[in-house]
């Protein structure tokens, strides 16, 4: 069985910094592509990045490049979303999700996600 696991939220300040972990276990994630999401109330899910299984590839969502990266080091199937000069839209919850063979950014492409960090920015 595949399991996913977020970690890293809070609340932090706007400006603030804050690294998110997605843990995979059950199989090999460097088989995987990976993705983050997050959805905000009333919101439907937003796309934020992906990275291949090589990391030779990442993609960004618009309202998060150049402030966000993300990265993977397979050894320890574990992805990271480090997050600089968070703002209050950004504010939300942020999933981690697998899916192979083709890297996307479409949410309904992912075939296993994770339950879900809350990362809330104060202003």
């Amino acid at each position: 069985q595949w399991l996913v696991a977020e970690s890293g939220g809070g609340l932090v300040q706007a400006g603030d910094s804050l690294r998110l972990s997605c843990a995979a276990s059950g199989r090999a994630l460097n088989t995987y592509e990976k993705g983050w999401f997050r959805q905000a109330p009333g919101k439907e899910r937003e796309f934020v990045a992906a990275i291949s299984r090589s990391s030779a590839l990442t993609y960004y969502g618009d309202s998060v490049k150049g402030r966000f990266i993300v990265s993977r080091d397979n050894a320890k199937n574990t992805v990271y979303l480090q997050m600089n000069a968070l703002k209050p839209e950004d504010t939300a919850v942020y999933y981690c999700a697998a899916k192979r063979p083709v890297l996307t950014t479409d949410p309904n492409d992912y075939q296993y996600w994770g339950q879900g960090t809350q990362v809330t920015v104060s202003s």
